[in-house]
């Protein structure tokens, strides 16, 4: 799943139903529902102007819709666009702007494509494993990835070299990255059962998050609004809040039966949503 940004309440869902559906999150309401030519899809994302959505999976494909105007649905949700240069499935997309979009793949590799002319403007290659995951920080013109390598990379992605820093630390596959709000630092979420937190200036990991009665996998992860926590969806059905200074868990969410998938919280902070293989999004206020 993934929100809208801006003061809106609407976020974008993905599932193997095979179907993309926007919801309003605080009314519950779904707006539009996209039928998708294959069911297989693992990530979705809403742009920053909201006018568009996209997602990907097994088919290799980041495809591109068009939101329809409220009370109005587009030609039968025809495909804005559709993005092929991957060689394995689609893990992560995100958008930098309704122009441009970065997208992660099990073929190791990220790419940045240009969406109008629908082509490859850079690839980034140094990941050994699959990339699961990947967050932007526009700001600063840079992006983090996670991989099966167990390993995190800093990449520029204005520039066609190398990635600026790599972050070595966890046991094992890394599922799932996010920036802190400042940028100066991002987080990450490992089949190891830990969460930890990389300082970039630092170029080192300044926290670790885990619990000797937690041993499960952990799928997603994503700040609050100022920083304060970490939220961390886990394959025990839970997710877990952690003080991001402190380390120490302050709270559990239970209610999902079976694991979370994803999570997000809303571009305002006021909400967070959780996704999970019993079906369900939950919002959490927050």
């Amino acid at each position: 799943m993934h929100w809208a940004q801006g003061r809106n309440h609407n976020l974008v869902s993905a599932s193997q139903d095979g179907k993309l559906i926007i919801w309003n999150a605080f009314t519950t309401n779904k707006i539009h529902a996209i039928p998708l030519r294959s069911s297989w899809v693992m990530t979705c994302a809403y742009s920053p102007s909201s006018r568009y959505v996209a997602c990907g999976g097994l088919d290799n494909l980041c495809s591109i819709f068009a939101v329809p105007e409220t009370g109005k649905e587009g030609p039968k949700n025809k495909v804005y666009c559709e993005l092929a240069q991957h060689e394995g499935y689609l893990s992560c997309c995100r958008f930098i702007d309704d122009k441009r979009i970065i997208t992660s793949s099990g073929d190791s590799s990220c790419i940045l494509w240009n969406v109008e002319q629908r082509s490859p403007e850079l690839q980034f290659n140094d990941h050994t494993g699959d990339v699961m995951s990947v967050s932007i920080m526009k700001d600063t013109h840079l992006f983090v990835s996670g991989s099966c390598d167990s390993m995190s990379k800093l990449w520029d992605y204005r520039e066609k070299k190398a990635c600026v820093m790599t972050f070595p630390g966890h046991e094992s596959d890394i599922n799932s990255v996010d920036f802190f709000p400042d940028g100066n630092a991002f987080a990450t979420a490992s089949d190891d059962s830990t969460c930890r937190l990389f300082d970039i200036r630092a170029y080192r990991q300044v926290q670790r998050y885990a619990n000797e009665k937690i041993l499960c996998g952990i799928t997603s992860v994503a700040f609050s609004r100022s920083g304060k926590h970490l939220f961390a969806g886990y394959d025990d059905y839970n997710c877990y809040v952690w003080d991001t200074i402190t380390g120490v868990n302050t709270q559990q969410l239970a209610g999902h039966e079976n694991r979370v998938s994803c999570l997000g919280v809303h571009p305002q902070g006021q909400a967070l949503c959780t996704g999970s293989w019993d079906t369900l999004l939950r919002v959490w206020s927050v």
